[in-house]
């Protein structure tokens, strides 16, 4: 038998596609994407890190500058392992946060991390320059508009009446030393004789204000301060989500370059080669990159990340559960207790905008205070409110407000949000992602079973007064010989937890 050996064209062929491979790989493993990287930090960091300020764990801004890449690599991926080689840096953070371990990510690629790393930088970058722009206005004034917001802005405006007098410019009219002793203690102020206090007191029908005895004069002197100038109006530097630090040169491009080049020497092999290895190889490899794209398109059938529907009234988790602090149980209050999260009804958002009329804070040029105040006056419509009488309309007709859904999982999957919040002690943002950040609510994470078995794989049962799960935990802990039974040890990935 005879042994053809290939063709010098054939091997020159195999070489170069090899090259070409190897080049496109070796590309886009150098690049660095922060805008990959910030999705990756949403998905996976968010929900116990900021990049600014300490959360469940540290401020990750920077942190590519305190540790080594080599480092992160291994912490991120696997800390447990890292610690167990006696890395001292990973057993000092595993003491400092009191024997808490970070979840680790094994399903992360070193691409992947690489990412994440370069958004963490890129953010530091612009905390940096919105700091430098804060500086112009004067610091005293910002703490006491927040202080003004928490305490006052209930029942006082700065330009007009609400349930108390308007405060704008209030320390033209009263000196600073009353004001504190007003505020701190009214009704003492009262019981001293002093006629401004006890007029104030007979003119709003003897209804006393609230005494803030927990203001210190500092406090007390930033309120006046922001009353006195008033809002100022900050430019932001850069827009709401862009990364600010310089990426690397992209070399996109040059990927793009080796798929024409392979889909030319494809077309040459099937068009003028008389090679008929090379055309079954080019087959072959045709078939196996159209299945490829085939069950990659089908997989992305039905997830919706990243829907971000247009509501009837445009609310702002940012504002209020951001800004305001305000609790996402206050509204979500069934969380706790059903399947179901709920959406608050109208009468929870009129707890607060009784008094609340218009909007005070930060403004941008496509959302103006204009913008909020109609947005508010939607609830005062669909309730039947009439904000200058303070007071509901008789025999007004209600209209509900029809909000549009953007989580849905398939109807043969069950989720249960008492079982996560109250059992898991799972917090919000680890499934919706950080939403006191979020101006319009979409959908962050995928939601796939995928995406919720690794959760149940990587999640430790939480103990910590929660008796329900100890005396199973220590049995399965034994029989798996580990400290900390995952979710999914504890039945997590049965397909009957999920799919009745």
């Amino acid at each position: 038998m005879k042994i053809v050996m290939p063709s010098s064209t054939f091997k020159k062929f195999l070489a170069g596609l090899s090259f070409l491979f190897l080049l496109s790989f070796s590309l886009t493993a150098q690049e660095s994407d922060p805008a990959n990287g910030k999705k990756l930090f949403n998905t996976n960091c968010a929900a116990c890190h900021k990049l600014d300020k300490k959360l469940i764990g540290p401020p990750l801004g920077g942190v590519a500058d305190r540790r080594s890449n080599e480092w992160l690599q291994a912490w991120i991926k696997d800390n447990n392992a890292l610690r167990a080689t006696g890395d001292q840096d990973a057993i000092d953070i595993f003491e400092e946060y009191n024997g808490m371990p970070m979840t680790p990510y094994p399903q992360l690629s070193e691409q992947d991390i690489n990412d994440i790393l370069a958004y963490t930088s890129g953010e530091t970058a612009e905390a940096k320059d919105v700091a430098v722009a804060a500086q112009e206005v004067d610091p005293k004034v910002a703490v006491g508009k927040k202080i003004f917001q928490t305490n006052c802005a209930s029942c006082h405006k700065l330009d007009k009446k609400l349930i108390g007098p308007a405060l704008g410019g209030m320390a033209d009219r009263r000196s600073v030393e009353w004001l504190k002793a007003w505020i701190k203690d009214n009704n003492a102020l009262r019981a001293s004789g002093d006629q401004d206090a006890i007029d104030i007191f007979e003119e709003y029908n003897g209804m006393p204000m609230t005494a803030f005895p927990q203001l210190t004069d500092e406090d007390i002197e930033a309120i006046i301060a922001y009353t006195t100038a008033g809002d100022v109006q900050q430019v932001a530097v850069a827009a709401e989500g862009d990364v600010l630090a310089t990426p690397k040169s992209s070399t996109a491009w040059m990927s793009y370059i080796v798929v024409f080049v392979l889909l030319g020497l494809i077309i040459w092999i099937y068009v003028a080669s008389n090679n008929g290895f090379l055309k079954i190889a080019a087959t072959i490899f045709v078939l196996i990159l159209t299945g490829y794209i085939l069950f990659d398109t089908l997989m992305d059938i039905g997830i919706d990340q990243d829907y971000q529907p247009i509501q009837p009234i445009a609310f702002s988790h940012k504002i209020h559960a951001g800004d305001n602090k305000v609790d996402c149980q206050y509204c979500h209050s069934s969380a706790k207790h059903s399947k179901m999260s709920g959406n608050p009804s109208v009468n929870v958002c009129m707890n607060c905008h009784k008094s609340i009329s218009e909007y005070t804070g930060p403004t941008t040029s496509e959302k103006d205070k204009a913008f909020y105040d109609a947005e508010i006056q939607k609830i005062y419509d669909a309730i039947g409110w009439d904000p200058e009488n303070l007071k509901y309309i008789e025999n007004y007709e209600q209209k509900p407000i029809k909000w549009v859904r953007i989580h849905s999982l398939p109807d043969f999957a069950y989720f249960n949000h008492a079982q996560h919040v109250t059992a898991g002690g799972v917090a919000c943002q680890k499934c919706h992602g950080p939403v006191e950040e979020m101006e319009d609510m979409y959908q962050f994470s995928p939601l796939t079973m995928g995406w919720c078995l690794d959760c149940h794989k990587s999640t430790a049962v939480d103990l910590k007064g929660n008796g329900y799960y100890a005396k199973i935990h220590e049995e399965l802990a034994k029989k798996y010989d580990v400290n900390k039974v995952t979710i999914a040890q504890l039945g997590g990935k049965e397909c009957g937890k999920c799919h009745y």
